[in-house]
């Protein structure tokens, strides 16, 4: 159904020329927001620009500066941003349409990069359901523009790093900013694997004591989360490979040695989804042959039960011909003796399957 209503969406843009902003994604409402960080080793300064023109200034500057942009579902703001830092129209393309795969390309002054940002703790959804948003930066050597759909991150570990001057990210350029803000996402990733692996152990605990229909459909709905994890994952890694190899000027080489590390984390994430897709396969071959198992205990039941009967049919049959000349009919124990006859046929036939281990 998501698949669907993104082609649905991308309709729209049909038989318009390259680098026509259209926004492809879910409709959103409400301004966008525009925050600005600018610091270098000695200074801090965070500010809300009143007007999209401030932002020109920073383009410039000799300091650091991330422009985090909240919000791109009005193309006309997005273009504005994209001429005041001479953006190339494809990118800002990619920017609107929300279902772009992960991806790098350098045009020499910038990189652009897309990636998927996870949501936070499953608790806080009311669905249930793994979320992402498409976030995408734009690297210089002295400033770094992401764009995100919604409010809320998993920045607040950077910000909270710059505003304390914590580790390197003060003493360092744009690239390491740009560094600090893709190894936050990649270990948001961690996160969200673990509260699936914990997941995990409670269907399995679940299938073990007993499949229900439910666990069916958790199954199934797991093994979708874990599609669009590897499709929202996997290509990150040959983005961060080209990275890490040092493909653009943008990255120094001090901050090539971290995007090995975080190179690592992408593949151990991806690791991580296979392994659980894995795990999924099994779950579900056991409920499979749990339910099979079951039906078969229930149909041997019904089949000794009918068994059972069968002589008692008989003989009950017979007797039911009330045929005038039958000497049985005239018997003073006839009755209770065929009574007794198919008590004993019965407890014959169950000592013989238990004999058997039929049951």
């Amino acid at each position: 159904m998501i698949m669907a209503r993104r082609l649905k969406m991308r309709t729209n843009k049909v038989g318009l020329p390259p680098g026509t902003l259209v926004h492809v994604g879910d409709e959103r409402t409400g301004p966008v927001r525009v925050t600005v960080v600018d610091y270098d080793q000695d200074h801090l300064r965070e500010l809300c620009p009143t007007t999209l023109d401030m932002l020109a200034e920073f383009k410039t500057s000799p300091t650091v500066t991330w422009i985090n942009v909240v919000g791109v579902h009005s193309p006309e703001v997005i273009e504005r941003i994209g001429g005041s830092f001479e953006i190339h129209p494809l990118v800002l393309e990619d920017i609107v349409h929300t279902d772009q795969r992960p991806k790098m390309e350098d045009f020499e002054d910038y990189v652009f990069i897309v990636l998927k940002m996870l949501n936070g703790a499953r608790e806080g959804r009311e669905d249930g359901e793994i979320r992402s948003e498409q976030l995408s930066l734009i690297v210089s050597r002295g400033f770094v523009i992401s764009f995100q759909e919604t409010e809320g991150d998993v920045f607040d570990g950077v910000r909270d790093r710059i505003r304390k001057s914590k580790g390197k990210i003060r003493r360092r350029g744009a690239d390491y900013l740009a560094y600090s803000l893709i190894d936050a996402v990649v270990d948001n990733y961690f996160l969200i694997l673990e509260e699936v692996g914990e997941e995990l152990e409670v269907l399995e605990e679940r299938l073990l004591s007993g499949p229900t229909p439910d666990a069916s459909s958790q199954i199934h709905q797991m093994k979708r989360e874990m599609i669009f994890l590897r499709k929202s994952v996997w290509p990150l890694r040959e983005v961060i490979s080209r990275l890490s190899r040092g493909e653009s000027e943008i990255f120094e080489e001090p901050t090539e040695v971290y995007l090995r590390d975080v190179y690592d984390h992408t593949v151990q994430t991806i690791e991580a989804i296979e392994t659980f897709r894995e795990v999924l396969s099994g779950m579900l071959e056991i409920y499979l042959s749990s339910i099979s198992n079951r039906m078969n205990e229930v149909m041997k039941v019904l089949t000794i039960i009918a068994t059972i009967f069968i002589p008692l049919t008989f003989v009950a049959g017979i007797y039911g011909m009330n045929f005038e000349y039958m000497p049985e009919l005239r018997w003073r124990w006839g009755y209770p003796a065929i009574l007794l006859f198919m008590l004993l046929s019965g407890a014959v036939m169950l000592l013989y399957f238990r004999r058997k281990r039929w049951i």
